[in-house]
């Protein structure tokens, strides 16, 4: 089978891992840890940066550091992974779907405008929704495969309705924001990564939250250490053990060493499914926003014919071809934990999440492999009449 993702783990990743073994700074604190949030920081544009054990974490101690929590609203789009909205339950509040744009896939601020003036009041911290008496405090864009958002416009809305800005860019390192601004320069409250098994760079597991605030993200990290006070056993709150490994940590520094060289493999793949959608009449390829420099997590096609069902058969093509290819994102207004959540109505969302199919895009894929992924592509394509 062809995987989906796999990490490319042919650098420095066994030598520093060995570094933290004769060290023995296996655990919470080493240096590859503070040498990874100094990385981070600097990618991301920020003085400082918190490491965590994942993005998950990331997105919930950036909530919680932030003062979000029981009572309040966060906006999230509805096409993302679940742990965008996990993040906001575990702070305590509760999410506000929304429907993303068809052009872009990501949190469509011309509809969040619209339920925001219509739903809401001002109010001191955010704008009270009166159908729950919740407080809207916040938006999560989400950078959907790496992509980048229009963030002057998430901004100004932010701006208008006294919100805060948290982007889940799980799959964003290393993307930039117009004239190669990096993320955390953007004018957001925070930024929050992945390092998954499967995303662009990997430390086996793991998150970061940067941030232009020192103040956030030094309660960011007291809030990660389970709230303790000096050198002794005084903790002052209840809080968690979120923290990363020094392992971890030494498995990302290798990682970023490569991250150029990663991005533009993950470009070259993007083009080549690109090109191959391109002879179509019913394939397109994934959203290319114009807001940055994409980061191409992952790539692949979708189906923009008028049988979407044709999306089922040819995922069960390609699995027979020794493909890896699943559903992508069941959207969270239809996940059983969200089915009682707020939402808006979901024209895009509900449409599109089923015709998109992510093909392999490991950033070592062989030729081979990608010419086995593109010809069994073409067999399916050509038999039900939608290749040129």
């Amino acid at each position: 089978m062809i995987p989906l993702a796999v990490p490319n783990l042919n650098g420095n990743e066994a030598a520093y891992l060995q570094d933290c073994i004769t060290s023995t700074f296996v655990s919470t604190v080493g240096p590859f840890v503070n040498d990874f949030e100094e990385r981070i920081a600097a990618l991301s544009g920020t003085s400082t940066a918190a490491v965590l054990c994942s993005g998950t974490t990331a997105l919930h101690l950036a909530l919680e550091g932030l003062g979000i929590g029981e009572g309040d609203l966060v906006m999230v789009p509805s096409l993302t992974f679940i742990a965008s909205a996990n993040s906001v339950s575990h702070a305590r509040a509760d999410v506000w779907l929304v429907d993303v744009g068809a052009s872009d896939w990501m949190l469509d601020t011309a509809r969040a405008r619209a339920a925001i003036e219509s739903q809401t009041d001002a109010h001191p911290d955010g704008r009270l929704h009166r159908a729950s008496g919740k407080i809207l405090r916040a938006i999560m864009p989400v950078m959907v495969m790496g992509a980048v958002p229009d963030f002057d416009g998430l901004i100004a809305l932010a701006k208008e309705f006294g919100l805060r800005v948290i982007v889940d860019a799980a799959a964003a390192i290393g993307t930039t924001y117009g004239a190669q601004v990096p993320l955390g320069a953007t004018g957001v409250d925070a930024v929050c990564y992945s390092f998954n098994g499967n995303k662009t760079v990997t430390c086996g597991g793991g998150g970061a939250v940067a941030a232009q605030d020192e103040a956030l993200i030094a309660r960011i990290k007291h809030l990660s250490s389970t709230g303790r006070v000096g050198a002794n056993y005084d903790h002052d709150i209840v809080a968690y053990n979120y923290r990363m490994t020094n392992l971890q940590a030494a498995v990302g520094m290798a990682q970023l060493e490569r991250l150029e060289d990663f991005l533009a493999a993950k470009k070259s793949i993007r083009d080549a499914y690109a090109n191959f959608a391109a002879n179509s009449a019913v394939l397109s390829a994934f959203p290319e926003p114009p807001h940055g420099q994409n980061g191409h997590w992952f790539s692949g096609f979708w189906y923009t014919g008028d049988t979407p069902e044709i999306g089922a058969k040819f995922r069960a093509h390609m699995k027979a071809a020794g493909i890896d290819l699943r559903p992508f994102w069941k959207p969270l207004h239809l996940q059983t934990p969200y089915l009682d959540a707020w939402a808006e109505p979901m024209p895009v969302t509900g449409d599109l999440w089923e015709r998109i199919f992510p093909l392999p895009c490991s950033t070592h894929i062989p030729d081979a492999d990608k010419a086995t992924v593109l010809a069994a592509a073409a067999a399916f394509w050509d038999n039900h009449g939608a290749r040129a």
